[in-house]
């Protein structure tokens, strides 16, 4: 037997086999070996690419395996539902005549008590009040017609006096129907609810405060008002729903903190929905659907309870961030639920999610000609954990919106993620204008390109192998969202940027041309061609014009931190020769 060393092959070549390429990339981690029986992997280099602007590496929670806003029945299953539906029928039609007699009258009565009231300001005068007893009467023969015929009711509400704000969990559209029937509250609501059609009437004669919650402003001015009303006997109590959104009722998401920086007692309630068919939490299913199955059941079951009141410690100078995780953790045992810390913003994920798929199946149906029978949701369906980031978690530990995080899932649904939710090495390159080209392609065709595997390529594996924590060859949107955010928060991130700007900004016109980003990009990285940087520079010109000013540049950066580390020699002032720290070598 010959006699083989331990990187000779143990099988001779052929003739005819194509040539064999092997890659060594040396530096002070690792060094790689790749042959043409296999792909390069993105995770072979422990290196930091940010490491220059404050970073010491990034970690990622495991995803949460919970899913607050999943209905258990968005579906109509089994045969005794269909039984159960077509019996009935023809109570649900009295039912809805029912339904509809009383919302009419209930927007005439309320309509007559608003009508010349001016003086928003101070408290609805009390012959205004007693006549809205109509309307509340009128609730609670709706609460009828939707099978809620009796509903069970434990503890006491507690006078106002004691107690002037009211939180609660928040599960259905039912919850505050039965609130307004039950104690009149004003409530805290979107500004969008003023336009609903009977709605927007009855919310006025509740004396609403509108707040809108992507505006800190408008947040302000909403919580002064809670303090003002809730300050004065003559108002209504005030209800909120800390929550913010709707439930299925089996945890406790975040709880906003505008019903505890008053500073008043709280007196929390829950409510429950006991079912074993039917659930009727208000979570993945659209309202008329909701209402259909609500009329068709024979009896729909709700509980509510008034919990102890909570105060504030410390004589009414509690943080309202403890106050609050007090209250919630009262309402999360009396439930026996856990808590987590999703918030209104992962619902916000899961919807911009579902519609960008949805948007996507449709258009792939267009192109093969086909007939779009059904949209199937399959990022609500298969892996929803992929999409949910408890973003109350990731707003307290980096201090970005909602509406900043919708702008990472954008960029991330951009890369073509999987049915799990996942992104692929070479769809992360081709979201990031990096070069793509992998050794499969170039063995199958039987060319040996020289740039493969060039600099562009290994500072896209630095990226990808930074937000791959499970090192695995794909990334999750949380680990792309989490990885984003940790570069925004650095300390240099925002000097490094400017500082990028001026480099790029040659002429000194505080405008960049592709030519001057080109200039730049290749002091860092020699083998960027003109078609990848002419990709690069529309990421960054986002209004066409050809040029990019500072505003727009540093808003691009902040979008997309990531990019930064391509601007990293020209920030450290090394030259490009040492980009990477790392000399290619490639044998044929």
């Amino acid at each position: 037997m010959a006699n083989h060393d331990l990187e000779s092959p143990l099988l001779s070549s052929q003739p005819s086999d194509p040539p064999h390429i092997i890659l060594n990339v040396h530096d002070s981690d690792s060094s790689i070996q790749q042959s043409n029986n296999h792909k390069p992997n993105p995770n072979t280099s422990s290196r930091n690419p940010f490491e220059f602007i404050g970073s010491d590496g990034l970690s990622v929670p495991a995803p949460s395996t919970l899913d607050p806003f999943r209905n258990d029945t968005p579906n109509i299953e089994g045969l005794y539902e269909l039984i159960k539906i077509v019996i009935c029928l023809p109570i649900a039609i009295v039912r809805l005549v029912l339904f509809g007699v009383c919302l009419a009258a209930g927007y005439v009565a309320t309509k007559i008590a608003l009508l010349g009231w001016k003086d928003k300001h101070n408290p609805m005068p009390k012959w205004r009040s007693r006549l809205m007893w109509v309307t509340r009467g009128c609730t609670r023969c709706i609460l009828f017609s939707f099978g809620y015929h009796w509903i069970k009711r434990k503890g006491k509400l507690a006078p106002r006096e004691i107690a002037p704000i009211v939180v609660s969990n928040h599960v259905s559209y039912i919850d505050p129907i039965f609130y307004f029937f039950e104690f009149f509250p004003t409530i805290v609501a979107a500004e969008s609810h003023d336009s609903m059609p009977f709605v927007g009437t009855i919310i006025r004669a509740m004396q609403v405060i509108y707040v809108n919650r992507f505006s800190p402003s408008s947040r302000k001015l909403a919580v002064n008002e809670i303090k003002r009303k809730a300050s004065c006997g003559r108002f209504p109590r005030v209800l909120l729903f800390p929550e913010g959104t709707t439930t299925n009722g089996k945890v406790l998401i975040s709880f906003q903190l505008g019903a505890f920086i008053p500073g008043y007692a709280v007196q929390p309630v829950i409510v429950r929905y006991p079912h074993v068919h039917f659930d009727q939490s208000w979570g993945n299913v659209s309202l008329g659907m909701l209402m259909f199955r609500m009329f068709t059941q024979f009896h729909n079951f709700m509980e509510v309870e008034y919990l102890p009141i909570v105060s504030p410690l410390d004589n009414c100078k509690e943080n309202p961030s403890h106050f609050a995780k007090r209250t919630s953790h009262a309402i999360a045992s009396a439930l026996n639920v856990v808590q987590t810390n999703h918030s209104y913003g992962d619902l916000m994920l899961l919807t911009k999610a579902s519609e960008l798929k949805q948007l996507t199946l449709l258009s792939e149906e267009l192109k093969g000609c086909g007939v779009c029978t059904d949209i199937y949701d399959i990022v609500l369906q298969e892996k929803p954990s992929s999409y949910m980031v408890e973003m109350a978690k990731v707003e307290s530990l980096f201090h970005i919106s909602s509406l900043e995080a919708v702008n990472f899932l954008d960029k991330f649904l951009s890369m073509n993620p999987d049915a799990s939710g996942r992104v692929k090495f070479v769809d992360f390159l081709r979201a990031f204008r990096l070069r793509t080209c992998t050794l499969s392609e170039e063995v199958n065709t039987g060319v040996c390109i020289s740039s493969f595997s060039g600099l562009s390529f290994l500072v896209g594996m630095q990226l990808f192998g930074f937000l791959d924590v499970e090192k695995n060859g794909s990334i999750t949107f949380k680990q792309f969202l989490y990885g984003s955010a940790h570069v925004v928060k650095r300390p240099l991130f925002q000097q490094s940027c400017e500082l990028a700007f001026a480099q790029c900004d040659t002429r000194g016109h505080n405008q960049i041309s592709e030519q001057e980003l080109g200039g730049t990009i290749r002091h860092a990285i020699p083998d960027f061609d003109e078609d990848e940087i002419h990709e690069l520079f529309s990421i960054f010109d986002m209004d066409g014009d050809g040029s990019v000013s500072k505003d727009n540049f540093l808003y691009c950066l902040r979008r997309n931190p990531l990019l930064i580390a391509l601007f990293k020699p020209c920030l450290v002032h090394k030259d490009s020769s040492q980009v990477g720290q790392g000399i290619l070598e490639e044998i044929v």
